[in-house]
């Protein structure tokens, strides 16, 4: 039975994002946000899944995506996050930060708050882009190419705190260790720690890559583990760190054959993983089970395992993914995209549901990850 559904959007889709769910609903997630970039007039753009109930007896689903509403965006969509169920962030290459607001009750989007040059190198070398944000409502943290962080409220014009020159490298992602704490990583292979409780404008902790200074372009935080940390970078590698420790990462993973973009722990469920990439392919990393508990796998037909250093399968005790019984432990890993054809820029998990955008004009949604 195929459980993905397409949809043509006539614009190269750079970001989705799952709108969230009430934490006392039992649906699964029904709308999602796409940004675009390379066009002339981008978009945010705000889509129902479709008839999400209902399969056909050929196991086809009633209803592909459907436009709920759209609203232009200045400059390509760098990133995007949900500030809550009715506020979305948007990060654009012009460096502008902005918030909109969907209205559900006659689904439109309106401005809410936008910070015109949150990014600007100068001002006699204009604007940078900004290239990542994570919210913790109400604090918006952004990055950019100008290695500036900021921190903004989204009650606030002007910025609750600024680093200027936090790095000398531009700063790809961003996110959110703790309460105070913010993660970045940067062009040149570097993650590094920020406490804001801390005066000054030093990182807490720095960490690299060894040997040549690849660039990290994504990175995301383990939901309940905080110091276990995933990145992407821009060779195609997949890097577990585990922050209490070595500044080097515990686990070094041959994945996509070109930039990976997007990095994705699931939120209730992070023993599996998801990683996009350039080359076409997505995807899914799953540590869940014992290797002996395992039937055997083909290295055919988008499957294969891989190993992976540094731990043990006591999840009570530590993440199976800092392993060190490297003859006991596998990962099963699953490309989901069965004909890779353009980039695959951004995709967005909750639940039992998967949101991707591509270069190919095209949103796919697909159901049942877990089956």
């Amino acid at each position: 039975m195929e459980d993905v559904v397409a949809k043509y959007v006539s614009q190269k889709v750079s970001k989705t994002r799952w709108r969230p769910v009430s934490s006392s609903a039992l649906q699964p997630p029904e709308v999602f946000a796409t940004g675009s970039w390379d066009n002339e007039e981008n978009k945010i753009s705000i889509w129902s899944v479709g008839d999400i109930g209902g399969l056909g007896p050929n196991g086809e689903f009633h209803g592909d995506p459907h436009l709920l509403c759209d609203i232009q965006h200045s400059g390509d969509v760098m990133d995007m996050q949900f500030l809550d169920q009715e506020r979305i962030v948007a990060a654009s290459s012009t460096g502008s930060v902005t918030v909109f607001w969907y209205h559900q009750n006659n689904q439109s989007l309106s401005l809410n708050q936008k910070w015109e040059s949150a990014h600007y190198y100068s001002q006699s070398y204009g604007s940078a882009a900004c290239t990542g944000i994570t919210c913790n409502s109400p604090e918006i943290f952004t990055v950019g190419e100008d290695g500036r962080i900021n921190v903004f409220a989204v009650d606030r014009k002007e910025a609750v705190h600024t680093i200027d020159n936090a790095d000398s490298s531009t700063l790809h992602a961003v996110t959110q260790l703790r309460t105070t704490e913010i993660l970045t990583v940067n062009s040149i292979g570097q993650l590094k720690i920020w406490d804001f409780r801390q005066q000054g404008k030093e990182p807490s902790q720095i960490f690299s890559l060894t040997g040549e200074r690849v660039p990290l372009h994504c990175v995301d935080r383990h939901p309940s583990q905080q110091h276990i940390v995933a990145t992407g970078s821009q060779d195609g590698m997949l890097s577990i760190w585990d922050v209490r420790q070595a500044s080097m990462p515990v686990s070094l993973l041959n994945a996509h054959e070109a930039e990976l973009w997007e990095v994705h722990f699931h939120p209730s469920n992070p023993d599996h993983l998801f990683t996009c990439s350039e080359d076409g392919s997505l995807w899914h990393w799953d540590v869940s089970v014992d290797v002996s508990e395992r039937k055997s796998f083909l290295h055919t037909g988008g499957r294969s395992t891989a190993f992976l250093p540094h731990s043990t399968i006591n999840q009570s005790v530590i993440s199976a993914w800092l392993s060190n019984d490297p003859t006991k432990d596998r990962m099963e890993i699953t490309n989901l995209i069965s004909n890779p054809t353009l980039s695959v820029n951004s995709l967005d998990v909750l639940e039992s549901s998967l949101v991707y955008g591509t270069d190919a004009e095209s949103i796919y949604v697909k159901k049942n990850i877990f089956a």
